[in-house]
């Protein structure tokens, strides 16, 4: 295919760079399949329960709502299980760099879905955390209280006897992890649709934390280089 040439290219590279434009093409067309796969999933499981959460209401005021509750007259419900629990004196660093860049991108998403970010720290202290981060966009669930974050997989204490001797998880230690799941509305009722199952998948060598790469831009930017990612992770603050 006759593409594109920069200044002063060398024969070598268009034939490598050609090449390399060959696999990123199949990349796409492999990225709208799965995402094809994914929308063509069969109705998932019915809500394990109606989840009431803590968040800010109008006029700023803490109030109670339910998980059927969010969906704002849409069809579906996106809910990103952020590592802050009460436990932690710092949230997640991974978690915190990718909510960096979702804060912009929620203010586009929630045009068509509403998008929550869930913890089980208390409201109070997840707002005072958005506004020192300065996130404008994102809206917290507190989900103090009550089972959803080990129910949906944001946390390690749902995760099966057997998985957990596979993956050698120690007794009576559990975690949260970065679970992303959607929900949607089946008639009077709510459905899980999809869970970011990735973040439990094994992984191939040199494929940590890559299970939420189609959502950050960091990882991205970094994929670009020659150097790639390196050693570099993200950090609370640079000062």
């Amino acid at each position: 295919m006759e593409h594109l040439g920069f200044p002063n290219e060398s024969a070598e590279y268009r034939a490598a760079r050609n090449a390399l434009l060959d696999a990123e093409m199949a990349l796409r067309r492999q990225t709208e399949e799965v995402a094809a796969l994914r929308r063509a999933l069969p109705p998932g499981g019915l809500l394990k329960e109606d989840y009431l959460f803590r968040r800010v209401g109008a006029y700023q005021r803490e109030e109670e709502v339910r998980l059927s509750e969010l969906f704002e007259g849409r069809p579906s419900l996106i809910l990103y299980s952020y590592m802050f629990g009460p436990e932690r004196d710092e949230p997640c660093v991974g978690c915190t760099h990718l909510l960096d860049g979702l804060d912009g991108a929620a203010r586009h998403v929630s045009q068509v879905v509403p998008f929550y970010v869930v913890a089980r720290s208390p409201l109070s202290r997840l707002v005072a955390w958005a506004r020192e981060r300065r996130w404008p966009h994102l809206r917290f669930l507190s989900a103090e209280g009550n089972t959803y974050t080990s129910d949906y997989f944001g946390n390690t204490a749902g995760v099966t006897a057997a998985m957990r001797e596979e993956r050698g998880y120690e007794p009576g230690k559990n975690w949260d992890e970065p679970m992303i799941n959607v929900f949607r509305r089946d008639g009077d009722g709510v459905r899980h649709f999809w869970g970011g199952e990735l973040v439990y998948a094994p992984e191939e060598p040199g494929q940590h934390h890559r299970a939420l790469d189609v959502l950050d831009p960091v990882w991205g930017m970094l994929d670009l280089l020659p150097e790639g990612r390196g050693e570099f992770f993200p950090k609370l603050s640079y000062r």
